[in-house]
């Protein structure tokens, strides 16, 4: 019957059709799995530009022991050190070799780990920014990112000072090495260069015990390249003649020059396989498998074990990290997916912080390959770079109203949702600036540091409690504190700097100011919206974001809507 014959038909080509799918989403697999290992190589490839671009500068800085007695000057050297050679296992290494060899104390070199943490969270907030082409994508992928950046400076703020005056981690510490028999070990396991060397080592090749023996105050290091010379299977000091097994063993060219070819090669790739990375998941989790898989991940425990969930993942964070030796390629690797909405920031959080907790091991199997004469107190280093993650992670995680770094990464990811320049500005300012001036405060005398310091604290301080008395409680505030009105828009709002940026970048004329009173429709959802990611800052105030809406209505007139700048928003109320 003509019927059935159809409908046999369109079974057929609906089957073909599924077989089809199914054939492209499996060919996808080994794809996912090649730009995975690419970006991964990148990212060796990456912290191997960095070395070789301030590698010996940061062996300088550790030289000097007297700036590393300044607790604040040590952390600044652990961010920037960490920063210039994108490794916190290799800052940490060098501060365990430091200590090993009796150059460095362990009260000088608690600081230092304690800014290997904050450097080392640069790489993933550096990956979140590829995704900048999408609104939605780019604020979770940066709120990811910096989660670790908030939970790392938070625990700083916290730590350093109550380690300086009562030197906690260095005398929990100690306790431990006491109480234990330590006997010396082996290098800690690398399981990741397994994979990745086999293409890295054609690339580049670093011989590292330069930077250790330039923080060790060895001059003839001073001189050495970072880029290995192989010849007749023997390193050599010098390049001529020299042939070997990697893109650069032969090249004339400075390690700053080698350093900068590589960062700009790594960071194209890095890009390129983020993206591929990224479409790929785009089109492989959707539909059920993409509710699946966020069910599995992000869902807790039934009721009453629902807080083992995040337990676990901390557990599922500090294995992977352990497994692959670095905590930038695991929190760089799962970037991507809290970007297109797999893993939550709730289950990002704690993977992080596991994260933080594997990357100890890297220094603790290190120092257990020290001298036995210097054991104990390389051991005791890599304690205390273990105890400072644990004690963050108490401060930070256990109770849920302590859990701040995730919602200071929302309002930081809803910043550069809509400025997307707010991004490069938080890292140069982070990472760079604020880190560089701190520095030369702590250099200019404990006296300077505290008139500048203790006062911009104060700043602060008052202006977090004001903004916070603003959203929750205005009528305790005098009419007047009760918004940032009475301040120039510059000082309360990013808008007229995105202004600026945005007509300084598109060359543009200079516009025309925009009234202060501006008619303009009814938006249920709009100024919903915009008014509540302006009152969930807690530190600035974008008057635009955030209009009055004020309603007038004649005899026989239509309801209008304005917004007006300048008004209170605390306290606007309908007319």
């Amino acid at each position: 019957m003509p019927g059935t014959a159809d409908i046999a038909s369109s079974m057929s080509q609906t089957q073909a059709e599924r077989m089809r799918s199914v054939f492209i989403n499996v060919s996808k697999i080994p794809l996912l799995f090649l730009f995975l290992y690419m970006f991964v190589c990148s990212l060796d490839v990456l912290s191997s530009a960095f070395q070789l671009a301030g590698g010996k500068v940061a062996g300088d800085i550790f030289n000097d022991n007297a700036i590393l007695s300044n607790p604040v000057a040590g952390l600044v050297v652990g961010i920037l050190v960490t920063v210039l050679v994108q490794s916190s296992s290799t800052s940490t290494s060098i501060v365990v070799s430091l200590v090993s060899s009796g150059l460095l104390n362990v009260r000088s070199a608690i600081p230092i780990l304690m800014g290997s943490n904050i450097g080392t969270s640069v790489t993933n907030t550096i990956v979140a920014l590829m995704q900048a082409g999408e609104r939605d994508e780019f604020e979770r992928a940066f709120a990811g990112a910096t989660v670790h950046d908030c939970f790392n400076w938070l625990s700083v703020l916290v730590l350093l000072p109550l380690e300086a005056t009562t030197g906690l981690l260095r005398r929990l510490s100690q306790a431990v090495v006491d109480t234990f028999h330590i006997s010396s070990g082996d290098k800690a396991p690398e399981m990741l260069k397994v994979m990745t060397e086999p293409l890295t080592k054609l690339i580049i090749q670093l011989d590292k015990s330069v930077i250790t023996g330039i923080a060790m105050g060895d001059e003839a290091m001073s001189n050495r390249s970072l880029v290995r010379v192989w010849c007749k299977n023997h390193i050599l000091t010098v390049r001529p003649n020299a042939t070997g097994s990697h893109l650069f063993v032969d090249s004339w060219l400075s390690d700053l020059a080698v350093g900068l070819i590589l960062l700009a090669c790594s960071l194209l790739l890095l890009c390129t396989c983020l993206l591929l990375l990224v479409k790929l998941l785009n089109s492989l989790l959707q539909g059920q498998v993409a509710k699946a898989i966020q069910r599995i991940i992000n869902t807790d425990f039934p009721y009453p074990f629902g807080w083992l969930a995040g337990y676990l993942a901390i557990l599922v964070g500090a294995g992977m990290t352990f497994v692959v030796q670095s905590s930038s390629v695991f929190t760089s690797a799962i970037t991507p997916l809290i970007g297109i909405g797999v893993i939550s920031i709730e289950r990002a959080y704690p993977l992080t912080l596991g994260s933080n907790i594997g990357t100890t091991t890297t220094a603790i199997l290190a120092a257990l390959a020290s001298p036995g004469d210097k054991l104990a107190a390389a051991f005791q280093v890599a304690l205390c770079h273990f105890f400072f993650n644990i004690l963050g992670i108490l401060l930070w995680y256990p109770v849920p109203t302590t859990r701040l770094p995730i919602r200071m990464a929302r309002t930081l990811g809803q910043r550069t949702a809509k400025y997307r320049w707010f991004a490069v500005l938080y890292l140069l300012l982070c990472f760079l600036l604020l880190p560089s001036l701190v520095f030369a405060l702590s250099m200019a005398g404990w006296q300077i540091m505290a008139g500048v310091g203790v006062p911009f604290a104060a700043a602060l301080l008052l202006v977090s409690v004001v903004n916070m008395l603003q959203v929750h409680r205005p009528g305790c505030l005098p009419v007047r504190l009760q918004s940032w009105d009475f301040l120039p828009v510059w000082m309360h709002s990013l808008q007229p700097l995105d202004t600026l940026l945005t007509k300084v970048t598109l060359c543009c004329a200079k516009g025309a100011s925009e009234p202060d009173l501006i008619q303009c429709s009814m938006d249920h959802d709009g100024p919903q919206k915009r008014s509540h990611m302006a009152l969930d800052n807690l530190v600035l105030c974008y008057i635009d974001e955030a209009p009055t809406v004020v309603m007038s209505q004649g005899a026989d007139e239509a309801p209008t809507v304005v917004m007006s700048q300048g008004v209170d928003r605390v306290r606007s109320t309908r007319l």
